[in-house]
């Protein structure tokens, strides 16, 4: 695999951390800035406003612009919005920096794995979205703990100081990393990127992300009161557990990536059916502690092993303009947080049962699944030539593949 996909996996772990790193330091920033927590969870929802707002945004303003000046533009940004954050004189102003810190987010996921895929060999394609991910999931089991520890002990404004150095090195990597194949503007534009999204078998891939991801945010959004009401943690345990599941997310992942380079679309079934699976059996896991340690690990690995997956679904169905539909993708990442966290929240507001949110994650996985059916059936009926694994027949602007 190229080293050009470290630096990638480096923008990834910082955008990871910046993103995660502030609901463990929710009560520092209220305490410093003199507001409550519920307010200051506000600047939660004001990042993934600006990822869901910035990814097509940023995408279609730059699809004239070369790859690699796209890259190293959006982690300048990232950088500036936690320099802001680290800085910022009140509640007002920290706001406003969380929100231009996520502008970012997903115009770099989703220009960086289509970078990622013309890299590589044809049938190396997932495993190389899988390894710039690899950065994120990381990020959840080293970057956010260290990030939080040091907000706790040197203030959270060194922490967003810390998180823009990860961006400067970033910047730096995709520097040297990137080959100079993709400092050439796209042959595409932006008429044609928004032409991709006018296909049907796009729209079927963004909406099978929505309610695949959805499902596990309806789950572990509400996962610290299933840990401690249902099975039965104290307090402190807690951050270990989250990390447990990230280590289960790195796994998926990783494992998501080698099986969709043999079966996409056999992934992409297998891994929203073990979700399922593991969602409606949260309130048999969640009886006893090592059962919901269990739980919490499979969960992270069930629900990663569909994002490559998903990520070069979308794509391929957007193959002739994929930047702004790729990036559309982490859009619907965030709006499947957002989505299910509400869901999930309906479901205890109900008195279903500390574990309801899960199960009712495990009835969108199910949708899911009929979600990707039905953009199966779709193509079956357009009888689309080539693989199982539903390869773009060409893509203009690609380099040629690399061998490892």
């Amino acid at each position: 695999m190229p080293l050009a996909l470290l630096a990638l996996a480096v923008g990834a772990f910082g955008i990871g951390t910046t993103e995660f790193v502030i609901m463990g330091l929710l009560p520092e920033v209220a305490d410093d800035l003199h507001v409550s927590i519920p307010t200051a969870g506000h600047l939660v929802s004001a990042y993934a406003l600006g990822v869901v707002i910035g990814a097509p945004l940023l995408a279609a303003v730059t699809a004239r612009l070369s790859r690699r000046t796209v890259l190293i533009g959006l982690m300048a940004l990232f950088v500036a919005g936690n320099v802001l954050s680290a800085f910022a004189a009140n509640y007002d102003y920290l706001l406003a920096a969380r929100f231009l810190s996520g502008l970012p987010h997903g115009a770099f996921f989703g220009v960086g794995a289509v970078v990622a895929t013309t890299m590589v060999a044809p049938e190396r394609k997932a495993r190389s979205v899988s390894l710039m991910f690899l950065g994120l999931t990381v990020a959840n089991v080293v970057g956010v703990p260290a990030a939080t520890l040091m907000g706790q002990h040197l203030g959270w404004r060194a922490t967003f100081l810390g998180v823009s150095v990860i961006g400067l090195v970033a910047i730096a990597s995709l520097a040297l990393l990137i080959p100079h194949d993709h400092a050439h503007a796209p042959k595409v534009g932006l008429r044609g990127e928004l032409a991709a999204l006018r296909s049907l078998p796009v729209w079927l891939a963004l909406g099978t992300t929505v309610a695949g991801f959805g499902a596990l945010f309806s789950a572990y959004s509400y996962i610290t009161p299933m840990l401690t009401d249902a099975a039965g943690f104290a307090d402190g345990s807690v951050t270990l557990l989250l990390a447990l599941f990230g280590v289960g997310a790195t796994a998926g992942n990783l494992m998501g990536g080698r099986l969709a380079d043999r079966s996409l679309r056999g992934t992409l079934f297998g891994g929203l059916t073990s979700l399922a699976v593991v969602l409606a059996l949260f309130p048999l896991l969640m009886t006893t502690e090592w059962t919901a340690a269990l739980a919490v690990v499979l969960l992270g690995t069930a629900a990663f092993v569909t994002g490559s997956p998903l990520q070069l679904m979308v794509m391929e169905k957007a193959s002739a303009g994929p930047s702004l539909a790729s990036s559309a993708n982490q859009a619907a990442f965030n709006l499947a947080n957002a989505g299910g966290a509400w869901i999930g929240g309906l479901a205890l507001a109900a008195g279903f049962g500390a574990t309801s949110p899960a199960l009712a994650g495990a009835v969108l996985a199910v949708l899911g699944l009929g979600v990707a059916a039905t953009a199966a059936t779709v193509d079956r009926h357009r009888a689309v030539p080539g693989r199982e694994r539903v390869v773009a027949a060409h893509v203009p602007e690609q380099a040629p593949a690399l061998q490892p």
